[in-house]
């Protein structure tokens, strides 16, 4: 397979390869952040982070990390309508979607909440990305026969406007307690005396940004247009980091206010001091505009050599996402047993630049694993089970 093609074919290495790789990017930023959240714990951040307790290199190591999420479902609406081109059409879209989103639900509460909490039988469940992953992915398995504009419009309405609802809320009695921190409220949720959930990612403003990237898969068609695509996806990033401004000047709807503070460094982090719980919107326009921006660079780039790794990190990225966790949590063993506690209940790092060289090692180490398996996957395309990975 070559790479030389004729840019207005809409090539499938120059588009595939930029998906994958953007993938990789933020799936290696998900690492820093799970190094953070092992080997950190003692400096937890809030939702959105307190700019008068948390360092600048914390904080905007966590900033990088909030592009992970919204790109990643973002990617997977996205591939969700590639996957439909390449086989039958919608109806085998919709039962990949609900299948693997099922899977996904499945996972999360099984290896993955292990994979944290080393706890069985569990007392807590935390419901995160990969759980709205799944449930967004399910949404979307019914949204996929809504025709496109209307489905386009139905993502934009509810990242733009599920804000709205935030001042809306049931307590624990009430029948609409459980759906409603399940949608928007993060919450807990008593299933049984000693075993209960916390929805720590509340799905409505992911199903918005899933139908977002479905409803742009046409631009990365086989038969689409590679310099149409290129200057939508530019239009498209710099009219969202537009509107991110424009809102964030304003100060008013879509976000926490920000302020003025004693130094120009503190007032930047106040500006970009955004909501992931549930994603305000304009935490979804600052960092799905930023994604776009990243996929139009990564196809222009699709050439360079140090392209080659993010792809493979981003061509297998659930069985990453299962090896990083059960590594992280079998050092973080590993180091307490050889040094103890050593910030209270918690080993921990001193600094945010051992968290980062940390996120750098285990990443080089992870590589030839996350090579071999994504090696298996396109060789092996007779079994099934492998695509949910």
């Amino acid at each position: 397979m070559t790479i030389a093609l004729p840019r207005s074919t809409g090539t499938a290495v120059g588009r595939l390869l930029s998906i994958d790789a953007l993938r990789g990017m933020v799936i290696l930023f998900m690492l820093l952040d799970h190094v953070r959240e092992t080997f950190f714990l003692h400096r937890q951040v809030s939702d959105p982070m307190d700019i008068a307790t948390t360092e600048p290199a914390l904080f905007f190591s966590r900033t990088l990390a909030h592009l992970c999420a919204p790109v990643f479902v973002l990617l997977t609406g996205l591939s969700a309508w590639l996957y439909g081109e390449k086989y039958a059409g919608k109806a085998d879209v919709c039962s990949f979607l609900f299948k693997r989103g099922l899977f996904l639900v499945v996972l999360e509460f099984t290896l993955v909440n292990f994979a944290w909490t080393f706890q069985f039988p569990p007392t807590v469940i935390y419901l995160q990305v990969i759980w709205a992953i799944g449930l967004s992915m399910i949404a979307l398995s019914l949204l996929v026969w809504l025709p496109r504009p209307v489905l386009l419009l139905l993502s934009l309405a509810i990242i733009a406007g599920h804000n709205l609802l935030d001042a809306l809320h049931f307590p624990v009695e009430s029948a609409m307690h459980v759906p409603w921190a399940i949608l928007h409220d993060r919450g807990w949720i008593e299933l049984v005396e000693g075993f209960r959930l916390r929805t720590s990612y509340p799905v409505l403003p992911w199903i918005g940004v899933i139908g977002l990237g479905y409803a742009m898969g046409p631009w990365f068609g086989r038969t689409a247009d590679a310099r149409v695509r290129q200057r939508t996806l530019l239009i498209g990033g710099v009219a969202g980091l537009a509107g991110f401004i424009v809102l964030r000047l304003l100060n008013g709807y879509g976000e926490k206010p920000w302020s003025v503070s004693e130094t120009s460094l503190q007032t930047l982090m106040s500006f970009f001091n955004i909501t992931k719980y549930p994603p305000s919107l304009l935490f979804v326009a600052l960092t799905v505009s930023v994604g776009c921006l990243l996929l139009l660079w990564f196809e222009h780039a699709q050439k360079r050599r140090w392209l080659r790794p993010l792809t493979v990190f981003g061509s297998a990225p659930m069985f990453f996402y299962l090896l990083h966790l059960y590594a992280l949590k079998v050092l973080y063993v590993i180091a307490v047993a050889l040094f103890g506690l050593n910030q209270g209940v918690w080993f921990g790092f001193t600094s945010v630049g051992a968290v980062w060289m940390t996120a750098i090692l285990l990443a080089i180490a992870l590589y030839p694993p996350v090579k071999w398996f994504s090696g298996l996957k396109a060789r092996r395309r007779d079994i099934a089970w492998l695509k949910y990975f």
